[in-house]
């Protein structure tokens, strides 16, 4: 009972310390049963590859209880609760790696919730151009691209610190800075399932969004998203009250918000990354972005499902409908005619647009209904 005791203690300390100063748990040994829990209701949880290990219940005792035969490195290994589980943020090759990373994660973070993050000069030129950001959307609006060439034009120097990389890819999370200033960045990563949000991804990005506000640190969403993903089995494992926790925990971000849409930003997804509805501070697009509520082709399918069903080719008159959709809405300035986009910028010139941003918004105060908490759809 002692034992037990001394366990509730400290989970009660780490609940009582959220969002008062950033915790961090490094796993260097097998951690189970009860014990789990500690490093679970910390901020970020790093294990070492091969010889770190987290469960609830081990092999053996599984085994005996449901005849399941599985190795330690299976069950609660760093690369099972780093792809899988989502338990763990990052996966590191040796003990130093993982003192390492935390050095580097501890260098973009406040000391405590009191505090602003550390402003680093880093060299790099904030009025820095990249004209190869010019031509990194592909034509085909099909075509993938790789989102972290995109942050690491932007950001300084390149350096993208990113937790939870093997969690969830088709989102993509993780600290920069611009012009010395900490960041924190969500974005979609069209290389994997097209950047759909998905349950995972929605889980993954709303824990960050919590742990930036609770630390001061501004947020930059850069948004390519057709949609949720779609499914029987998304719908069941509970996407709704998942996909929630993102326009729930946007909305209640204080912080400064800025939004950079470079492609696709479509219906319900679109508000779930940070649109100006949603709180942000500064919503910028570059000339590819397409900002409706469906795709094209989806939408002239039900606009114009009657012109299309009674005309004499059918197939011809739906792509006509189509590509008269496309020519209207498929671009940004609808959205920044009514004030939903602040600005459409040149890719190139993204980087010293968004740290004017950055600057103008640093000083943000903002002040919200006294409560004791609201009820995040969990």
């Amino acid at each position: 009972m002692d034992a037990l005791s001394g366990f509730g203690q400290i989970f009660y300390r780490n609940a009582l310390a959220s969002g008062v100063i950033p915790q961090i748990s490094a796993i260097m040994g097998t951690t189970a049963g009860g014990a789990v829990y500690s490093p679970a209701m910390t901020d970020w949880i790093f294990m070492v590859k091969n010889s770190s290990y987290m469960f609830i219940t081990g092999p053996e005792v599984i085994k005996s209880v449901t005849g399941e035969e599985i190795s330690f490195e299976d069950l609660g290994g760093a690369m099972a609760h780093n792809e899988k589980s989502g338990v763990s943020h990052f996966a590191c090759e040796s003990d130093q790696d993982a003192i390492a990373k935390i050095k580097t994660l501890l260098s973009y973070l406040p000391s405590n919730n009191m505090e602003d993050p550390p402003i680093v000069h880093t060299g790099d030129d904030p009025r820095r151009v990249d004209p190869a950001l010019d031509a990194i959307i592909p034509d085909s609006p099909n075509q993938s691209y790789d989102m972290k060439s995109v942050i690491a034009s932007i950001v300084d120097n390149g350096v993208f610190f990113e937790p939870h990389e093997f969690f969830a890819p088709n989102i993509l999370i993780g600290f920069a800075r611009l012009n010395g200033r900490s960041l924190g960045i969500i974005a979609n990563q069209p290389n994997v399932m097209a950047g759909c949000l998905d349950i995972n991804a929605s889980d993954k990005a709303t824990r960050f969004i919590r742990f930036c506000d609770s630390f001061n640190i501004p947020i930059l969403t850069i948004a390519d998203v057709p949609g949720y993903l779609p499914g029987s089995h998304q719908e069941w494992g509970g996407i709704i009250r998942h996909g929630a926790k993102l326009l729930w925990c946007y909305s209640e971000a204080t912080v400064p918000k800025l939004l950079l849409v470079t492609r696709k930003d479509y219906g319900g997804s679109y508000l779930a990354m940070c649109s100006k509805d949603l709180g942000a501070d500064m919503a910028f697009a570059w000339p590819t972005a397409q900002i409706a509520v469906m795709g094209a082709a989806g939408a002239a399918n039900i606009i114009h499902r009657k012109e299309i069903t009674t005309a004499t080719d059918p197939k011809a008159k739906r792509q006509e409908k189509i590509q008269e959709y496309d020519d209207l809405f498929s671009n940004p300035y609808c959205a920044a005619a009514r004030g939903y986009i602040d600005a459409v910028i040149v890719p190139s010139e993204t980087r010293p647009r968004l740290i004017d941003a950055l600057e103008v918004m640093c000083s943000k105060r903002e002040t919200r209904p006294p409560k004791k908490h609201g009820n995040i759809p969990v």
